[in-house]
């Protein structure tokens, strides 16, 4: 079996070495593609391999068609919107990805991103504290309960809506459950996004669900920004002088927010929330151990398409 790690931003050093190890481990070859700076060069690369590690790498029906031997490619991460999943499965190609490896950098990276809001980006003014602000988590999963976990060491109250997480497990974990996004945002002072992007998010985070946040409230982005309809949120914007949108997935729109937007809105200069080298390793080593398992034992459990 010949496994192919391709990555434009390649995998820490040590992370490398993890999946080598257990690549070797199971007697197949792995071969590595990184800083690529064409299409070409992943075309090239993939004509003979069997598996397939990338991070934000686009695997595309043009990928899947020169890659004739693929059975399974696996994004090191949770999101895999850069996976064309319908493709991968006319191709017969299983597609998987990691969660829970990048949950803990991610949540640590939204508290961050709080912060720094309710301190007025850090500008030397006055601001406020996260202690007994409601906090709403938008998507209690993996990262979501992480966010969770991290917030009650800030005082704070927690509050999640996810429809397909029962209100026990929430209850059990210290979280009072809600039943419509409509509701965590009219309740919340600060709301932290982990929905993913399907056909039926995009654009969701609109004008209409904004409008009814409390004064002083935040909205923390650290999921997708296609989620975010972003004309409304700059016209909810400039209506609401209070309100504060952080995140770690720069809008189309970055230029014009930043100019309207002085020290109420803040973006990371490329997605950061996975960038640690703790997540970094985790997820590479996963997608190692899942690919072996894969041909080793017929293991499917974190494939996502059909």
């Amino acid at each position: 079996m010949k496994v192919l790690v391709a990555t434009e931003k390649p995998f820490a050093k040590v992370a490398v070495e993890g999946i080598r190890e257990v690549i070797e481990q199971a007697g197949y070859e792995l071969t590595l593609l990184e800083k690529y700076i064409s299409k070409e060069q992943l075309l090239e690369a993939v004509a003979d391999v069997d598996a397939l590690i990338i991070r934000s790498d686009n695997v595309d029906d043009e990928v899947l068609n020169a890659a004739k031997k693929l059975k399974i490619v696996v994004r090191a991460g949770a999101g895999y919107d850069n996976i064309d999943l319908a493709a991968a499965t006319a191709h017969n190609v299983v597609a998987m990805n990691t969660p829970g490896q990048n949950s803990n950098a991610v949540a640590e990276l939204a508290l961050g991103l709080m912060v720094m809001a309710v301190r007025n980006m850090y500008n030397g003014t006055s601001g406020t504290e996260l202690k007994g602000k409601k906090l709403g988590i938008h998507a209690y999963g993996n990262v979501g309960r992480n966010v969770a976990r991290i917030a009650k060491g800030f005082g704070m109250d927690i509050y999640a809506y996810d429809a397909y997480c029962p209100d026990e497990v929430m209850v059990n974990e210290g979280v009072t459950p809600l039943h419509s996004a409509e509701e965590l945002y009219a309740n919340c002072d600060v709301v932290s996004l982990h929905i993913p992007a399907t056909p039926q998010t995009k654009g969701s985070i609109n004008h209409q669900l904004l409008k009814n946040m409390p004064k002083g409230a935040v909205l923390v982005n650290t999921a997708r920004k296609e989620v975010i309809n972003e004309e409304e949120l700059i016209q909810f914007m400039q209506e609401r002088t209070d309100f504060c949108y952080v995140t770690d997935v720069m809008p189309a729109a970055d230029q014009k927010m930043r100019e309207l937007f002085v020290e109420r809105y803040f973006a990371t200069p490329k997605k950061m929330g996975a960038q640690t080298a703790e997540a970094n390793i985790n997820a590479g080593i996963a997608a190692a151990k899942q690919i072996v398992d894969f041909f080793e034992n017929g293991v499917t459990k974190f494939q996502v398409n059909k």
